[in-house]
């Protein structure tokens, strides 16, 4: 795409993030082909959005790495997005629900990087990221539905907006994780005290560091790196849950502790 038709889209996005505007498509003019497009805009995008108050990004969202959510959204392959350091919560936290158009939350196992995941050490694996890991966490990935019908758009133009992501909570961080399995930790979320679901860490991709491995080797490709001090999301084994102002919501992954959200009412 050319620079202008990114800062066209860009400016569309802008506008769904901090105004709340839905969008039901994006003119052809500046629709992304392909993912190798829709990440230009994106990349674009955030730092757009980083200069208007979100902060940097300083951690990223895979979507669509478990059976269910590839089912959920129909779409049978792994998307990355970035996530702005001033959407991060840490523990606890607590939003208005006016203050998105339709937010959404997600059931997750991060990880932090205490090295940095670059070229030379490329292609990785899920043994050979482990090393970078400095620690897991629960968490919760906040979404936020910004489109009119998302099931009538193409892939590019859903990624290109950081694949639905609108911040997180990370709970407290595990540093001894070599002493668990993390592929078998189970993960449930809650809602107002009822669970409404539940899976394991191998849900994602057999395990959350073969996603690690594959965001670290996808960045390469787009010319970027993971760096030390940034975290990742490595995807939900629960379906996506649409909150309701007043929802109270809460991530337990055994092993590594709780994440909460709270949605209040206007």
């Amino acid at each position: 795409m050319k620079p202008d038709k990114i800062a066209e889209a860009v400016e569309i996005y802008r506008g769904m993030r901090l105004d709340l505007h839905k969008l039901d498509r994006l003119p052809e003019s500046c629709t992304p082909g392909d993912s190798i497009e829709a990440y230009d805009v994106q990349r674009a995008l955030n730092a757009r959005l980083a200069d208007l108050g979100l902060g940097a990004v300083s951690g990223h969202k895979i979507g669509c790495t478990s059976k269910v959510m590839q089912e959920y959204l129909k779409i049978d392959q792994p998307c990355s997005g970035g996530i702005y350091a001033n959407t991060v919560i840490h523990e606890r936290g607590a939003r208005d629900h006016g203050a998105y158009c339709r937010p959404g939350v997600e059931c997750e196992i991060a990880v932090r990087l205490g090295a940095t995941l670059g070229a030379d050490g490329a292609p990785y694996d899920k043994e050979s990221v482990a090393g970078a890991v400095e620690s897991c966490m629960a968490a919760i990935e906040v979404v936020d539905d910004r489109f009119v019908d998302y099931t009538k758009l193409e892939l590019p133009t859903m990624l290109a907006d950081d694949f639905f992501n609108c911040g997180c909570v990370l709970g407290a961080p595990v540093t001894a994780w070599r002493e668990l399995d993390i592929g078998a930790l189970r993960c449930e979320m809650f809602v107002n005290g009822a669970s409404i679901g539940s899976g394991f860490g191998r849900d994602v991709m057999g395990h959350p560091f073969n996603v690690l491995a594959w965001l670290a080797n996808s960045l390469i490709e787009r010319g970027r790196e993971l760096r030390v001090g940034e975290f990742v999301l490595t995807g939900s084994s629960v379906e996506t849950y649409w909150c309701a102002p007043g929802d109270a919501v809460r991530v337990e992954i055994e092993g590594l502790g709780t994440a909460e959200m709270n949605f209040s009412a206007a």
